[in-house]
């Protein structure tokens, strides 16, 4: 719109400078025409008074071409006006046709340029997303290698365990070979001494802490019966690790008695009958003076 406004005022301001100039043209010519007749009748009567009559048609040629010069001045004039009103209409055509180019590669331009920083933003991402991956993945490799030396010193430790553990079978084997010519007899890893003298509770019990153990605890029927089978205990008396305190039986490790082998009317609480004896399969308690046989136990890690 303000285009073909501006195109509206230059053409009416072109008419406007044409007008102006006919305007000026016209009264140019009046006068001229006017200088033209004064001046044809003073040289008309100038030649009546001078010169023959033949010579008044050259005279007339003569006072014409100033008229014609005129008129080429202004179709002159006319023809250069519109020549640049031509060429302001082309100058104003391309200019606006510049000014819509430029803004279509100003608009491209922009847009390229957001297309670049995105992929730039993109590439910083997928950058970003390379260097954490590659991060992590050295992180792997150096846990990789880590495990990968544990396990090695893992295998290298199992096999110093096992060649320990083969040592101490052989060891174990010695000892209990030792052990049992010694009278101890091994059963679910303890070791047990059947004495073959008699004494009472006390000096029995003293004797098995000087070698590293303590009167039998009996802890399940197994090994009730291990006893009963290893010896002759239904004929004899032995004494255990079971004693009273305070009216409370207890065992030597001073854990209290959860189960228990009395036999018929046992305890009775006779006279010192504060210790425990075993006889067969079943306990009593007898005085604590009272010389018997013992069996010690010993526990053992093996």
């Amino acid at each position: 719109m303000s285009g073909s406004v501006n195109d509206s005022r230059d053409k009416s301001s072109i008419m406007d400078g044409e007008e102006k100039e006919e305007r000026i043209v016209d009264i140019y010519i009046t006068a001229e025409a006017v200088r033209d007749i004064k001046h044809k009748k003073q040289t008309e009567e100038s030649e009546t008074t001078t010169r023959p009559p033949e010579h008044t048609g050259s005279e007339t040629v003569r006072n014409r071409s100033p008229r014609s010069v005129l008129v080429c001045l202004v179709v002159l004039c006319v023809l250069l006006l519109t020549a640049v009103i031509v060429l302001c209409v082309l100058i104003y055509t391309n200019n606006h046709q510049f000014h819509i180019n430029n803004k279509n590669i100003t608009e491209e331009r922009d847009q390229l340029l957001t297309k670049y920083t995105n992929i730039t933003e993109e590439r910083d991402q997928l950058l970003t997303k390379y260097t954490n991956i590659t991060q992590e993945r050295d992180q792997l490799l150096t846990k990789y290698t880590n495990i990968t030396e544990e396990r090695d010193e893992l295998r290298v430790n199992f096999n110093n365990i096992s060649v320990q553990c083969e040592q101490f079978r052989q060891e174990k084997n010695k000892l209990l070979e030792f052990l049992q010519l010694g009278g101890w007899i091994y059963y679910e890893s303890s070791l047990y001494f059947f004495s073959s003298e008699k004494n009472n509770w006390t000096e029995s019990r003293r004797y098995c802490t000087q070698r590293g153990a303590d009167l039998f605890i009996i802890n399940n029927i197994e090994e009730q019966y291990f006893v009963g089978n290893t010896s002759d205990s239904s004929t004899q008396h032995i004494w255990i690790g079971l004693y009273k305190v305070a009216d409370t039986w207890k065992w030597v490790d001073n854990s209290t008695m959860t189960s228990e082998r009395w036999g018929d009317k046992e305890p009775n609480g006779g006279n010192n009958a504060n210790c425990v004896e075993t006889s067969g399969s079943f306990w009593n308690d007898h005085d604590c003076s009272t010389n018997l046989k013992w069996i010690c136990e010993k526990k053992i890690l093996i």
